[in-house]
């Protein structure tokens, strides 16, 4: 079965980058491996996205392994949108709207 089509909404790629330059600060060696995280979690969403669990309304999660982050995702009719890449202790749902 192929993989469905990823569309990042542009806060989402902006929270990604935020994150990755927060922790580049501290170390280049955890920024990288943060998003090789989250591109393995892209990764695994396009190949399988009704194996993460229902989440707030309509989507769905993926949790980050090692970081304290998940990946807020929706299918639509063709497409899978990745709404947020959010810190777990972030206020829930503020993406809501996107």
């Amino acid at each position: 079965m192929p993989a469905e089509p990823i569309w990042l909404h542009p806060e989402a790629i902006r929270e990604a980058r935020a994150a990755r330059d927060w922790y580049s600060a501290w170390s280049d060696e955890a920024a990288d491996a943060f998003m090789a995280e989250v591109d393995s979690a892209v990764e695994g969403i396009e190949e399988g996205p009704r194996q993460w669990p229902i989440y707030l309304g309509k989507t769905r999660r993926y949790l980050l392994r090692r970081f304290p982050f998940f990946v807020v995702f929706r299918e639509a009719t063709d497409r899978i949108e990745i709404l947020a890449v959010a810190h777990a202790r972030r206020r829930p749902g503020y993406w809501l709207g996107r």
